[in-house]
């Protein structure tokens, strides 16, 4: 199948304002390594990976983009956005059959007729047209470290392939030569700093799987990577197409290395199924959170760091705000994947980055001992926070830099730390207020529906009134809506969470000498 370079992602950026020089970030002390659940480096403080994919696993077996704008252009545009690494994809034939890894660039795309991408790779990135198809994938490595961006080695499929996969023992996915070609990535890029991880393998799935091989394989895979690459995380993906990771409940891993395991788990909005565009969103919400947390997501609260790789497209809004409804309450790990055009970045406009910025820094991390632990009341269909700018103007949306302290008491009431403020409702379509006497009416916030993302209060007269915001971005309250069980319209401006923070200042990505 004719591959069409330019798919990618990257070809929205062109339509981005001209980059602004970044700032000097400081150093984080590398390699990575796990604290419980979080992942930290040498001096012990968070780094949140928040990534984004870059496919290199497809026929050409070359990064996508390439032919169209130059790979520095690229890197830059990922670091602009806030990205702070690149889940870099390669099919693992690269590092196990020599008439694939020594191609040049040039030769993979005339042998697929690409030569149409092969004279935009020219305009674009003619340093490394004459490349072996290894040489390039080192090279967009490299230029990553170039602009302090941390790489995750993503082993997706066995051969070059827009589709592939399935469990060990099929027909491209030999155990052995898999374990093999895990070593020579390892051994490939050991040295490397601003490689911090790498992915055993994308989304296993097949009617034969079975979790005896999975343990007998994955922890064959870890040791070799581990052997070959101390430095790097290892990270590990479940079955059914990376969605379950529930075994690991009942039985652990055993390895014999520790403080370098990360379990990686998928999130398909697109799989929910049609039941999901035609169900109450609050509801789809609850379950897909119930079935993510039973196949995996416990395991955080359990002390594993967990990843998660989502595929979701920006205007799948009922997918997108629940899994920001979530990241930002766990706080995870994650990363964006990008490669079907229809759910593409290549879609998705700069409003969107703004709603993901938030979910980029760490909200909590391993030490909380000498940090104020509060909570903040998080916007998913925006990715703000509720702020207080003065005592005489209304409550509004914000960046959750500089949210407000909130804390939420037995009582159900919502206060601001350090003082005698509570969040209170006065009535329907009126501005939410802080007031110090929160015996009123109005003033206990419940958390309620399916999805638990509403918070919702009493006024005088029983009315039910929940957290809303308007046009203007002011928080006021409102009739709840969505919440019956053929609703199927757009709850957003309704969904908050409220959220765990302990002021953890962002820690950038790195800085290689």
């Amino acid at each position: 199948m004719q591959i069409q370079m330019g798919r990618f992602f990257f070809l929205s950026f062109f339509f981005l304002s001209i980059l602004c020089l970044l700032p000097l970030k400081p150093v984080v002390a590398l390699p990575l390594h796990t604290n419980s659940r979080w992942i930290v480096d040498e001096d012990g403080s968070r780094v949140k990976l928040a990534c984004v994919n870059w496919p290199s696993h497809q026929e050409a077996a070359v990064a996508e983009g390439l032919s169209n704008h130059p790979v520095d252009l690229i890197s830059k545009r990922i670091a602009s956005l806030g990205f702070n690494c690149v889940r870099l994809t390669l099919p693992l034939f690269l590092a196990t059959d020599q008439s694939l890894a020594s191609l040049t660039v040039r030769q993979s795309f005339q042998r697929l007729g690409l030569l149409e991408s092969l004279a935009g790779f020219q305009a674009d990135n003619p340093s490394m047209l004459d490349l072996p198809l290894t040489s390039a994938y080192q090279a967009v490595v490299s230029n990553l470290a170039d602009n302090n961006m941390m790489v995750i080695l993503d082993s997706h499929f066995s051969e070059p392939s827009f589709h592939g996969n399935g469990v060990f023992g099929d027909q491209h996915f030999n155990p052995d030569l898999w374990v093999k070609g895990l070593t020579r990535i390892a051994t490939m890029f050991s040295g490397v700093p601003n490689v911090v991880g790498m992915s055993l393998r994308n989304e296993l799935r097949c009617p034969n799987q079975n979790v005896k091989d999975w343990y007998r394989y994955m922890q064959k895979g870890a040791e070799a990577v581990h052997s070959a690459n101390p430095d790097v995380l290892v990270i590990i993906s479940g079955l059914s197409d990376g969605t379950d990771l529930s075994f690991l409940l009942n039985q652990q891993l055993e390895l014999t290395f520790t403080g370098k395991l990360v379990l990686e788990m998928h999130w398909h909005g697109s799989r929910v199924g049609r039941a999901g565009e035609t169900s109450n969103p609050n509801k789809v919400c609850g379950r897909v959170v119930d079935s993510i947390m039973r196949r995996g997501g416990v395991l955080l609260q359990q002390g594993w760091p967990l990843m998660f790789v989502s595929e979701l497209g920006v205007d799948d809004n009922r997918h997108l705000n629940c899994f920001f409804g979530l990241a930002a309450e766990l706080d995870f790990d994650w990363a964006l994947w990008t490669l079907e055009e229809t759910n593409g970045l290549m879609n998705w406009n700069s409003s969107f980055f703004q709603r993901i910025s938030a979910l980029q820094s760490p909200l909590q991390g391993p030490d909380v001992s000498r940090v104020r632990r509060h909570k903040i009341i998080f916007h998913p269909s925006t990715g703000l926070c509720i702020l207080r700018e003065s005592g005489s103007e209304p409550l509004k949306l914000g960046p959750c830099t500089k949210s407000e302290a909130w804390g939420y008491t037995p009582q159900k009431l919502l206060t601001v730390k350090g003082t005698y403020f509570c969040l209170q409702a006065v009535g329907l379509g009126k501005p939410a207020k802080l007031s110090i006497i929160c015996t009123k009416p109005g003033s206990n916030w419940e958390i309620i529906s399916d999805s638990k993302m509403y918070l919702s209060t009493k006024l005088g007269d029983g009315t039910r009134v929940c957290l809303d915001v308007d046009s203007s971005s002011t928080i006021v309250t409102d009739a709840c809506k969505c919440l019956g069980r053929g609703d199927m319209c757009d709850p957003g401006s309704q969904w908050f969470k409220v959220v765990d923070s302990t002021n953890i200042t962002r820690r950038p990505i790195l800085q290689i000498g």
